[in-house]
This record gives C-alpha cells, structure tokens and sequence, in this order.
C-alpha cells in the first residue's frame, strides 16, 4: 500500500495532540493524528477531567455534612462510590467523544495505533488492520507521559494503586497512604480524606505542594491537618510489606524507620515521559532523563520535528501542551508564532483548599535578585467568603520593588483555580502594580482579594 503523505503528522491525541491537529488543518495544512488508546489522552480520560468530577461530589458531600451551618437540614448523609466514579467515567466518557467530533469536523485523518518513525518524515503505524505508512514534512511528539514507578513501590491494583486505579477504586480505602504530595497526590488524598479514609501523606520533600511558595503550601497543610490528615514531610517510603488485605509501609523520617499500617497505597511520585519504541535516539533526539530537549519553540533539533506537552518537559500541565500545540501548528504555517513562557503558566491544584498560582514565589523572586514587595489578604476579610462559609484561605501578591512588575501571585482557598486567571492575564499584558491598583473589581466577588492584595503590597490595603 502506498505512504499516505500529510503537511503534518501529529503523534498522541491527548490535549496538545488533539489541539496541534485542530489548529493545523485549520490554518490549511492536510493533518493527520495518531493515537494508540483514547482520544483525549490522559488528561480528558485519566487525569484533569475524571478527577475533578470526582472531586466535585466529594465537595458536595462536604458541603452536605456543612447543611446546619448554612440554616439547612440533610439527613442520613451518605454516598455510593460507584455511582461517584460512575458519574466521573460519564463525564470523562462524554468529552472524549467530542474530541473526535471535533477531529472530524476540522477534517483531520484519525489513525488508531501505535506509530514509530523509522526516518525523518515518515511514520508507521501499527494498527488493527496492519501496519500504515505516512509521510510529512512536519512531526509533532505529543505522546505524554505516565505515572513513575519506584522500585518495591510498583502498583498491583489491589493494595497499591496509581491514578488509574485511584479513579475505578475496586473499594473504599479504610486506611490509606498516599505517597507524593504533588498534585496528583493531594487530589487524591483531599478526595479521599472527604468521604472518610484516614488518610496520611508522606512527602520526601521538606513540606507539602512543594512547587508552591512557602507560605501557601504551610496554609494549606495547616488546613489539611485541621481535616485529619496526617502529614509527613521530609519522610521516605523505603519500603511496603504486602499482606493479606494490608502493607506495612517503612516509612524514614530523620534517619529513623517506622513500620504503619494500610490497607491501601496511592503512589504519585511524579512522571515518566512516553519516548521509548518511537525511534528518537536514532533520529538523533536528545532524551534527558525521559524527556525530549527542545528549544523555546518545541523544536527537537531534528529538522521538522518538534515536541509538545508532558514529553518536552515541566510544567506538565495540560493547558500548557494545548498552548505549544497551537503555537507549533501556526509556526510550522508561516505565522508569527510566540513562545510558551512557563513562568506566565498558572497551576491549579484542586484539593480542598484549593490551591493556585503563577510566576515566582517570593523565595525564587529573591534568589533572582529582585527587590520584591509582597501583599497578602486574608479570606476572613471578604464579605463574599465569608457568605459562602468559606472564610478559610489567603492571596499573596509579590511585585518588582522597583518596576511594579507583578512576579508572582499565590493563593489558597475556595474557587482561587478560577481567580488565578486574572493575574495570568496581567502577566501575560506585562501589567505594574499601579494598573491593578486603578482596576475596578466587583462587589461582593472573592476577586476583591486580588486587588486588597496588590493593595496591601504598598500599604494602601483597606479591608485589613
């Protein structure tokens, strides 16, 4: 059978995948997708979208078991796991499916398989069917990444779990353990933790959400603990004993080993990215440490070859690979495209308190040499948390003392993965303190927290 040729080719159709292919065939190039499980990636069947469903209802029990304090009555309070996780399949299920709505819509060649590049230009692709030949000038690698696995703490499915399990859990954890206080991690534990596991997090770092500035990741384990998590900072998982219906975790905190029981493991150490069988090294590829090094525009070193997403390195953030995916499509078109700068990237972590940021935290912002000047605000201090009942969180500031540039903005507390955006657009529009300053903000909004902070930062706060 003959090659089938493309201007592009576009290897995995999770949410950079999908998204380069989209913006190619729309800017006219004859596009093609190669995806060797789901439609969507990880993110939309696996990872952002399932888990915030889940998510959800553990927030509307929460909010449930909270009825009196709100002037309600909600009797015999409970929850089926199933029809929890059934709910998050439905909803991950739902947007998968209208990934290729939109795949066919914009025209783009859907190929199902496993591809490999046996040279430049050119992909195979192992299918059902046999094996097919495409040919492109242009190649994008958004193959993703999976769960890192540690030696002795592999996951089994039934007592030791990654995401995958986490999310189609065979029971409800009694007793759980969750390793990794990332993102992943945390989400877990705060969902967890919710429906009434008694959970405890182990973190080899020296506190939890370690990529958060210092002052938020101390809030929110002061808010963790408060819902009777128990905390472990600096420890390491050494190793895990597998019983009957049980682990016993040697777990190392300050040179000493103790032994906990669990009958449930969650490992969320971080993850590997998907390079291997594709054939990089041959094309001459540079891996490090099982991501593809890439230049500011995702390009690979290889000529028409570029890297998206999980694979091309952190922030491993999905909206992160849809940005590089639009920005290579229009690159690889002739247009003018502009850079992913992953210090204008927001995170978002959607435990319970929420937690969001972008830019420095005031440690980095100082180690670069910056004069900073830092404003927090408290949420006890808006009148909107305070009628939500959520009165519970904080959002820090931090600007150039002598430009007014913002550097950074952090927060915790309820609904800030949504506030975040406004800061990101700000970064994004190189805006100083004194155009935030002059900014109207609604009320009553928790949005008026944002601007109390910048407030704060040069003494004018006013709510404090």
């Amino acid at each position: 059978m003959a090659a089938q040729s493309f201007d592009l080719i576009v290897i995995g159709a999770g949410p950079g995948g999908y998204v380069a292919a989209i913006r190619g065939a729309q800017l006219g190039l004859r596009t093609a997708v190669v995806e060797r499980e789901h439609l969507g990636g990880i993110c939309l069947n696996w990872g952002c979208i399932p888990t915030k469903a889940l998510l959800r209802s553990s927030e509307v029990f929460h909010l449930m078991e909270r009825a009196k304090e709100f002037g309600l009555s909600a009797d015999k309070i409970g929850y089926d796991l199933d029809a929890v996780v059934k709910r998050s399949r439905g909803v991950a299920k739902q947007l998968a499916s209208g990934v290729g709505h939109l795949l066919k819509k914009n025209k783009v060649t859907v190929v199902m398989g496993e591809a490999t590049i046996p040279a430049k230009g050119k992909v195979s692709v192992k299918t059902d069917k046999g094996t097919e030949e495409l040919t492109a000038k242009n190649i994008i690698l958004a193959t993703g990444a999976r769960a890192r696995e540690l030696p002795g703490l592999e996951a089994d499915g039934d007592l030791v779990w990654t995401y995958k399990h986490a999310l189609q859990p065979p029971r409800m954890p009694k007793k759980l353990l969750v390793i990794g206080s990332g993102a992943i991690g945390i989400e877990f534990a705060s969902f967890y933790n919710t429906l009434g596991a008694d959970t405890t997090v182990v973190e080899v770092m020296d506190r939890v959400l370690p990529v958060e500035d210092a002052e938020i990741s101390a809030f929110a384990k002061k808010a963790f603990v408060k819902q009777g998590m128990k905390i472990m900072e600096k420890s390491m998982v050494k190793q895990l004993d597998r019983g009957k219906g049980k682990v016993t975790a040697h777990i190392e905190t300050g040179g000493k080993v103790e032994k906990l029981e669990f009958d449930t493991v969650i490992s969320a150490v971080g993850i590997v990215g998907n390079v291997e069988n594709l054939g990089l090294e041959a094309l001459g590829v540079k891996i490090d440490r099982s991501h593809v090094v890439t230049d500011e525009f995702c390009r690979t070193g290889v000529d028409g070859l570029y890297a998206i997403g999980d694979i091309a390195g952190a922030p491993w953030l999905a909206h992160k690979a849809s940005h590089e995916g639009v920005m290579v499509a229009e690159l690889i078109a002739g247009k003018h495209a502009h850079p992913v700068k992953p210090e204008s990237i927001a995170g978002c972590t959607y435990c319970h308190p929420q937690v969001a940021s972008v830019g420095y935290t005031e440690a980095k912002a100082r180690e670069l040499g910056h004069e900073v000047k830092v404003g927090r605000f408290p949420f006890i201090g808006n009148g909107k948390a305070i009628a939500l009942g959520e009165p519970e969180g904080m959002i820090k500031t931090v600007f150039d003392a002598k430009t007014g540039e913002l550097l950074g903005a952090h927060m915790v507390g309820a609904e800030v993965t949504e506030l975040i955006q406004g800061y990101v657009v700000g970064r994004q529009l190189e805006t100083t303190e004194e155009d935030l300053m002059n900014t109207v903000f609604p009320h009553p909004t928790l949005s008026e927290m944002m601007h109390e902070s910048v407030l704060d930062a040069y003494g004018r706060v006013i709510h404090m």
